[in-house]
């Protein structure tokens, strides 16, 4: 019974997330918002129970949900022979391109956090 709680806990949340996106207008998408007012429902023991028993229950049939990817991925084979190389080469260039943004976004973000340390004559403190 908790399982279908939180199962409701987390429908009834992204609902009231896809509405208020809707009905303000925000710039992000609805799923979003629901996931913001979950993470401030969780603080509630009435949410957070039922929402780990059916968290745990979604867990442990995870694997499910990559069945329609596989069954997918069979049904065009014939687009994976014609076009796989130039779809790797831009899935492993999209990936690098991301993962060089994000470093150059830590750096300049942490650019701030640590004052440079000052060296005197050379010897560093340790």
């Amino acid at each position: 019974m908790q399982a279908l709680q939180g199962m409701a806990w987390l429908l009834v949340l992204q609902l009231a997330g896809e509405a208020l996106a809707h009905m303000l207008g925000l710039p992000f998408p609805g799923p979003v918002v629901g996931m913001l007012l979950l993470a401030v429902a969780l603080q509630f023991p009435l949410v957070r129970e039922p929402v780990h028993v059916a968290a745990s229950f979604l867990l442990s049939h995870l694997s499910l949900l990559f069945v329609p990817v596989g069954v997918g991925v069979i049904t065009h084979l014939d687009l994976l022979r014609d076009y796989g190389l130039k779809l790797m080469l831009v899935i492993a260039l999209s990936t690098w391109a991301g993962m060089g943004v994000t470093v150059l976004l830590v750096r300049a973000l942490m650019r701030g956090q640590f004052p440079a340390r000052e060296e005197e004559g050379g010897a560093t403190d340790a």
